[in-house]
């Protein structure tokens, strides 16, 4: 068992793909039993979906450590009733279908709560329980564009398409930690179980909390690259150096920027702090270096200058590893794997042993025969 801050919490999951599975994973960190509920004739489609590691897919894997796994077919009726035993001794069920799926199915909240009135259930959609486009399909992409977020991502000419998944992972998966354990909190207080409805296109939408309290209140809506915090000035922007690669520059307050203003030996910018008439003599003046001299040079100043490193040097990147922001999963017949580990660290439990991402219905016989 894994020791955490939430020994103790029984969660049911239900959830597929990314957001869902992902939330569960880190509250299975912080030591909460997990049981993930796949379906016996459609199970969690990451477990199928290439690139593979070992044989299984490596999106399944990312998400669904310190896991146990049974199967259920909710077409029968005993398998039906074993879920709603099983509901009697958990605290929280987490599901990412469709608003309606669970109804149809027969294991919706208003059944369950019949089993146990403190029962939580919390489900993550791209567009709510309610609304227009409750029933509709929709990936990260679809979400970032209905919130507005996708707008401001790129330059003035072309919106980017984000390389990660924003509203999977901002918008769905830390939510739905914040959502459980709020309505575990509640349940501790009161005795009361609940439904938590965590909808995608709602839960970006705090991205955008500097543009749109200005927005709605004054009328004035930014464009792509426009607001100082997009890149529209020069002390907030990235820069490619000799070598092509790329440094952050983030000296926004009046103190850095005159500290980088010293480290290049130009006094005279000091002035043009949140201006962008400089932008090519910086852009000219970070060409004349390699990544590797402007990242010693930054060393000495205290001016918000970081390289932008890409995937494969984090693993050696000397922050990560005093962090120890990887670890490794040990299996006795698949052997290591190695993942990102749990982000939030706890001063109780700083010494995690996690396992292995389960095989499906991997634990049917220590759970479903002891309900």
């Amino acid at each position: 068992m894994i020791q955490g801050p939430l020994n103790g919490i029984r969660i049911l999951d239900l959830s597929r793909l990314l957001p869902g599975p992902l939330a569960t994973q880190m509250m299975a960190d912080m030591g909460a039993e997990v049981i993930k509920i796949e379906d016996k004739k459609a199970p969690d489609y990451t477990r199928f979906m290439p690139p593979h590691y070992n044989g299984v897919g490596v999106s399944f894997l990312a998400l669904n450590r310190n896991k146990k796994s049974i199967t259920l077919d909710f077409s029968d009726d005993k398998d039906k009733q074993k879920f709603f035993d099983l509901v009697k001794t958990a605290d929280v069920v987490v599901d990412s279908f469709r608003p309606g799926v669970l109804k149809k199915l027969g294991i919706d909240y208003e059944t369950a709560k019949q089993y146990n009135h403190s029962i939580i259930y919390v489900a993550v959609t791209g567009y709510g329980q309610d609304g227009v486009y409750n029933k509709n399909a929709g990936h990260d992409i679809n979400y970032l564009g209905y919130s507005g977020v996708l707008s401001m991502l790129g330059d003035k000419e072309k919106i980017v398409k984000p390389g990660v998944q924003f509203a999977d992972i901002c918008g769905g998966s830390y939510p739905t930690v914040m959502a459980c354990l709020a309505a575990v909190i509640h349940k501790k207080n009161t005795g009361e179980g609940q439904f938590v409805d965590v909808a995608m296109t709602d839960c970006v939408l705090p991205l955008l909390s500097f543009y749109m309290t200005e927005g709605l209140n004054t009328n004035k809506y930014y464009e792509r690259q426009e607001h100082p915090l997009a890149g529209s000035v020069v002390n907030y922007n990235i820069y490619q150096c000799k070598d092509k690669k790329w440094m952050a520059l983030g000296s926004l307050e009046p103190k850095f920027w005159m500290n980088f203003c010293m480290m290049v030996n130009k006094p005279e910018w000091s002035n043009q702090l949140l201006s962008n008439e400089i932008k090519a003599e910086v852009e000219t003046l970070f060409l004349s270096k390699d990544s590797t001299e402007w990242i010693a040079l930054a060393k000495q100043f205290d001016a918000c200058l970081t390289p932008i490193l890409e995937l494969n040097e984090l693993e050696k990147e000397q922050y990560h590893i005093d962090r120890n922001n990887f670890i490794e999963v040990e299996h006795p017949e698949k052997g290591k794997l190695k993942m990102i580990n749990q982000p939030i660290k706890f001063a109780a439990f700083d010494k995690q042993t996690f396992s292995y991402p389960p095989e499906m219905g991997a634990d049917n016989d220590e759970i479903l025969n002891n309900l």
